[in-house]
């Protein structure tokens, strides 16, 4: 596949690159345009003034090979695009006043078994392969914070209150 394109005499063509307004648009019009309608990249192409259909199937396809690339784990999601040019320099970068912090769900025995195996086999650390191959559903970050409260729980073992249980007082998977 010829991403970049080539002119008449065989030299490159210049292509220019998507701007956020037209990946916005693009993303609707994939929406209204599923892939079984007739002539999809012509009407997904009529949204966006400038573009070819040749274009718009050559984006699609760069971005189904990257969201591949990602959900193998070869690179990094990337950041998201924000709707402000990205002109906010407000600290934080959370969300705004008022919005109560999200609690997260419990973990169940069986995550906590799959977590318990999954240490065995990539080790303390490799949070990003626990979660991929053991606790599929967890985040590396949700793993990482599990294991901390782990790790502390075995190691204050004996300080505690033996009537208060805990899912992290299991240790074999």
């Amino acid at each position: 596949m010829d991403l970049y394109g080539a002119a008449a005499g065989g030299g490159p063509v210049a292509r220019r690159p998507w701007s956020k307004v037209e990946d916005k648009v693009f993303e609707s019009a994939l929406v209204m345009c599923p892939e079984d309608v007739p002539d999809r990249w012509a009407l997904v192409a009529a949204q966006l003034p400038g573009r070819t259909p040749q274009e718009a199937l050559e984006h699609y396809q760069v971005l189904v090979a990257d969201i591949d690339l990602i959900m193998r784990g070869a690179v990094d999601a990337p950041g998201s695009w924000d709707d402000n040019d990205g002109n906010d320099r407000r600290g934080g970068g959370g969300k705004p006043r008022g919005e109560e912090r999200r609690r997260g769900v419990p973990w169940s025995e069986d995550e906590h078994r799959l977590f318990l195996e999954g240490l065995d086999r990539y080790g303390r650390g490799d949070w990003r392969n626990i979660s991929r191959f053991s606790v599929r559903t967890r985040t590396p970050t949700q793993v990482a914070s599990h294991a901390q409260k782990y790790f502390i729980r075995q190691a204050n073992a004996g300080a505690r209150d033996s009537k208060r249980k805990s899912i992290h007082d299991i240790t074999t998977p």
